[in-house]
């Protein structure tokens, strides 16, 4: 089926590089910089997943940039001169400002391509939530939803996309100035597991503190039955992602798929990428499904 638009997004999605090939969805990396090298956020190309991790385990302490309106620009022109529209989702901008640079491309490449459409969406998701919500979108348009309809869809039901995440070593959330210095220490001397999510303006935020990976678990997957469309009948998917800690993830998505019976497939469980990486550090898990609309 040839459609008539395309969507595209960012690295932030940290969707696999062969899920995005085999789809034909562009994305635009994001940067970061550690001991003292430049890097693309694409994928685990220029630095393993797994090597990036244990750098920040030896002490790297990575920094991160946004795409430019530029790089969106090089990825936006080749659509539109094929004569195809573009819906382009972005990480939420309650954690980053590339929104607007986004928007910056947009308007430079409408004034060139005047008879083309682009509708820039700030998908209030970052990682496997992002990740969920254009995957969902290209199904849609897989399934011959126009242009129009899907733009309107994905505005009006982004908020829907549930994430929520725990994370046994405290450092970056000490570094990122979420928590303070002496709750850390405290939090990782007494096996702390903060449960958070991403709220309504799209910002990571803080729920409920647990004691041990077992029980957070048990509770975030709790905040799933809660909140999942039609609770424990939930028939949707649900994507997970992670930072180097797969028996985590595999002990989230077991859980998930003894709770959820008619789980449309099994748990997707993606790298939580070096970009997003940076500010979680090692050791998070974020468990992503569709639910109520977000409300706080």
């Amino acid at each position: 089926m040839t459609n008539s638009y395309m969507i595209t997004c960012c690295s932030t999605a940290d969707l696999p590089a062969s899920y995005l090939a085999e789809r034909d969805i562009p994305s635009s990396c994001f940067h970061f910089r550690m001991n003292g090298m430049e890097y693309d956020d694409d994928l685990g190309k220029s630095i393993p997943i797994e090597d990036f991790y244990e750098n920040i385990r030896q002490g790297a302490m990575p920094t991160t940039s946004q795409v430019n309106p530029e790089q969106y620009e090089a990825m936006f022109e080749p659509i539109l001169k094929e004569g195809k529209d573009i819906i382009h989702m972005t990480l939420s901008s309650g954690i980053s400002g590339t929104y607007n640079s986004a928007v910056i491309a947009r308007d430079e490449m409408l004034e060139r391509y005047p008879d083309r459409r682009i509708a820039v969406i700030d998908s209030c998701c970052a990682s496997a939530g992002y990740g969920l919500l254009v995957d969902t979108a290209w199904e849609m348009m897989q399934a011959g939803v126009t242009y129009e309809e899907l733009v309107s869809w994905i505005e009006e039901n982004k908020k829907r996309v549930h994430h929520w995440f725990f994370t046994s070593d405290l450092t970056h959330l000490r570094r990122g100035g979420r928590i303070s210095a002496s709750a850390a220490f405290f939090g990782n001397m007494l096996n702390i597991c903060p449960l958070m999510n991403v709220n309504v303006e799209g910002k990571l935020i803080p729920r409920d503190k647990y004691r041990g990976k077992k029980r957070v678990i048990r509770e975030m997957v709790e905040r799933m039955r809660e909140h999942a469309e039609q609770g424990a009948a939930y028939n949707g998917k649900c994507f997970l992602s992670q930072s180097s800690c797969p028996e985590d993830a595999e002990a989230v998505a077991s859980l998930v798929e003894e709770t959820f019976p008619q789980l449309n497939g099994k748990v997707f469980i993606v790298d939580i990428g070096t970009v997003i990486g940076s500010h979680t550090g090692p050791g998070t898990v974020c468990l992503v499904f569709w639910g109520d609309g977000r409300t706080v």
